[in-house]
């Protein structure tokens, strides 16, 4: 696991607007990728993309050089299939009927803004379709759950609950985090636990919420280049992300155009 902050910072209205800006910089990234996915494009191309739309916004890709086992070289994480996240983007193509995963930051201002989206590459199969489905609706729920007055426990329940009753899975190590002037603050939003445990949730509290599902197992391995995150047997993963804040009129979505 990536060791971060585990402070939680409360943020102002003026702070939450910036967070905004970074987030609509973001999203206009995941856009222009998400346009560019069709077999033959590599996920070096697609990384090429997103760091042009950051950069020409005035922000700067918030991966790029982050810490870890070396240095992450890049400015997405771009998981194929099995791959479930942190995958180093580079000359690997895309085909036909792939499951792609797209994780993407930005940091604006000072402040981060975290998001990711699962696509299918052309037609995929039934169950590719599935589990992108049911990851992305994973994230509404957990969305729906941030409300003042909630604990993190009723978000990640509701995850884990929604996921394995398709008969999916949630890892263990990897979670959903807090978010601001650090790509990764407190608390920490594991997708599975129990309702009613852990932190409650206060107005200006602001979370990447972001399901992480696997068909096969909730266990994972880490791929020789020290980055890269895989299902444990091999079998297709999803990803979805928003960064929320909590309000006093519920949750807001941060990184939506």
């Amino acid at each position: 696991m990536i060791a971060w902050e585990r402070n939680v910072v409360i943020k102002n209205q003026e702070e939450i607007e910036i967070m905004r800006d970074a987030g609509r910089i973001n999203a206009k990234a995941l856009q222009a990728v998400r346009e560019a996915i069709r077999p033959g494009v590599t996920t070096g191309e697609l990384d090429k993309i997103a760091e042009t739309v950051i950069r020409d916004h005035g922000a700067v890709p918030a991966f790029l050089g982050y810490p870890g086992p070396t240095p992450y070289p890049a400015t997405i994480n771009s998981c194929v299939n099995e791959e479930m996240v942190h995958a180093i983007p580079g000359k690997r193509e895309l085909k036909p009927g792939d499951l792609v995963s797209i994780d993407c930051g930005t940091v604006y201002n000072g402040f981060v803004a975290d998001s990711a989206f699962s696509a299918g590459v052309e037609e995929v199969s039934p169950q590719v379709q599935t589990l992108m489905d049911v990851t992305k609706q994973a994230l509404e729920i957990g969305i729906s759950k941030m409300v003042s007055g909630n604990r993190v426990g009723d978000v990640s329940a509701a995850i884990q609950k929604y996921v394995e009753s398709f008969g999916f899975h949630v890892p263990r190590e990897y979670t959903g985090h807090g978010v601001g002037r650090s790509m990764h603050e407190g608390p920490q939003v594991p997708n599975w636990g129990l309702p009613g445990r852990g932190m409650v949730l206060r107005p200006g509290m602001t979370i990447a919420i972001e399901p992480m599902v696997l068909v096969g197992t909730y266990r994972t391995r880490i791929q020789p280049d020290q980055w890269t995150v895989s299902s444990f047997d091999g079998s297709l993963t999803a990803h979805w992300e928003h960064s929320v804040a909590v309000t006093k009129n519920g949750p807001l979505v941060l990184t939506n155009l």
